[in-house]
């Protein structure tokens, strides 16, 4: 018989099925249910969710859970591996399980005490417990319900809306950061060993500090043409982080999606999408950046919108049930919602197109939660990886796993944040890679610091970049 694993008190992990621990049992007192209501579902991939009116149908984000969607959890367990936050502290009460006893404390009018709130708190919202769920529970939409209760009750990082809803501070945001890198401050404090002796958190921040990289040349807006006979005309989203410190990301699906003939959009009046604000639990700025999107996506007349920043994909698929609730925004933001593409289910379809040239790599591709698990997309970006001449895809375990950005996560829970980590990182070094390739920003810039942390020299790309690569070497093979 296998053993169970045993967690930092050396207590044993529920198998699935058991009876939930007392942590998360002490602010219910609920019972597991009978032998005859749990499941032994096995699959780990759930089929992709119909976009429109958001990934979980038409009733629209409340600011508490919904009891019909709590229900749906039947206490099984199958959740309970597939989440990492579960699997580096081996608590009942940083699980989605646990985490759904504490809704419903909350709902049945139990305080919000520091002490139950920090469990809820400390989940990622990776949504790797809907793919495994037997009983199709909305997660998702569960915790950000939930947090924007809290949020009513009392506001938590304020300064998100302040910041990222308003382009011009978040840019001279970056302005300070890049003068700090450009100045060698930012080297001297790492030559004299300065970076590594600050507090968890600080040393955390100062480590995922992006790299300044070059704006993106559409910045301002415009259109960039087809280079090919023309097949479409798309949008591209160019966000908030994104456009800041990965302007050559979109540079780059730009041009791709130019030589495959597509002519591609940028709306000048487009802001962040709000997925931050949202998974923070402040529905009002969410919904206020969401109407802007759906003004000036919808001025810009496209038959899509291409987003090449996971969590951003997810969120704006998410737009119809954000907004369902609002008379004169729901039927165009469930348009939104349907024209919503991530790069690389354009991509896939017209690969035919672009002519890739060889890039002689050994690459480890980590699949971003919000595009895995929240839009079930997995196979399209290793289907492209796999058509470069020269490059090896070589997978890591687990490689939808969960590596702890999770949007702010990393700023505001470093502890937990980094613990996830180490065990991506464990995975990331037993690939032996030349380089690792994700699709989303965070991740990025968490995967760089991890790789720091351990000493490996590999340079962390997104797949926009290994793909226009590779592409470039083709045009040298036809001069």
């Amino acid at each position: 018989m296998a053993r169970r694993r045993r967690d930092a008190r050396g207590q044993r992990h529920p198998r699935t099925g058991a009876a939930v621990a007392p942590a998360a049992g002490r602010y219910l007192g609920h019972a597991d249910p009978p032998a005859h209501a749990r499941c032994s579902y096995q699959s780990r991939t759930r089929p992709k969710r119909n976009a429109r009116a958001g990934p979980y149908g038409r009733r629209a984000l409340m600011p508490q859970p919904a009891t019909e969607d709590l229900r749906k959890c039947i206490h099984c367990g199958m959740c309970l591996e597939a989440c990492p936050t579960y699997r580096v502290s081996g608590l009942e009460t940083e699980s989605p399980r646990g985490r759904i006893h504490l809704m419903q404390a909350l709902l049945d009018g139990r305080p919000a005490t520091p002490d139950l709130t920090i469990h809820l708190d400390r989940c990622l919202a990776c949504r790797a417990c809907e793919t495994a769920c037997p009983s199709a529970v909305p997660y998702g939409r569960l915790i950000e319900s939930t947090r924007a209760m809290l949020q009513e009750r009392k506001p938590a990082n304020p300064w998100l809306l302040w910041l990222f809803g308003h382009p011009s501070r978040l840019r001279r945001a970056f302005g300070l950061l890049s003068l700090y890198e450009r100045s060698g401050l930012r080297r001297l404090l790492h030559r004299t060993g300065v970076a590594s002796r600050l507090p968890q958190r600080l040393r955390m921040a100062e480590g995922l500090v992006p790299q300044m990289r070059p704006r993106f040349s559409r910045d301002s807006g415009g259109v960039v043409m087809p280079r090919a006979p023309m097949r479409a005309r798309v949008g591209l989203l160019t966000g908030c982080v994104m456009r800041e410190s990965f302007g050559d990301v979109h540079d780059a699906a730009a041009a791709l999606l130019s030589r495959a003939g597509v002519e591609v959009v940028i709306p000048p009046r487009q802001v962040c999408c709000g997925a931050l604000h949202a998974h923070g639990g402040d529905l009002q700025g969410a919904r206020e950046l969401a109407r802007t999107n759906v003004m000036a996506f919808s001025e810009a007349a496209v038959s899509a919108i291409v987003v090449d920043s996971a969590g951003c994909g997810a969120h704006m698929k998410h737009y119809g049930e954000l907004l369902a609730d609002d008379p004169e925004w729901a039927d165009r933001a469930n348009l939104l919602a349907d024209k919503t593409k991530d790069l690389s289910e354009i991509l896939l379809p017209l690969a035919g197109q672009l002519r890739f040239g060889p890039l002689p790599l050994r690459v480890t591709y980590q699949d971003p939660c919000h595009l895995a698990h929240a839009q079930g997309i997995r196979a399209e970006p290793r289907a492209l990886l796999r058509l470069i001449p020269g490059l090896e895809l070589v997978e890591m375990r687990e490689a939808d796993r969960c590596c702890g950005s999770a949007g702010i996560y990393n700023l505001t829970q470093p502890e937990f944040s980094e613990r996830v980590l180490d065990l991506k990182m464990a995975d990331v070094v037993a690939t032996r890679p030349q380089a690792v390739v994700t699709a989303n920003p965070g991740c990025m810039l968490q995967l760089r610091y991890g790789l720091e942390r351990v000493g490996l020299d590999v340079p962390v790309y997104h797949l926009a970049e290994v793909l226009e690569s590779s592409a470039l070497a083709g045009d040298e093979l036809r001069r």
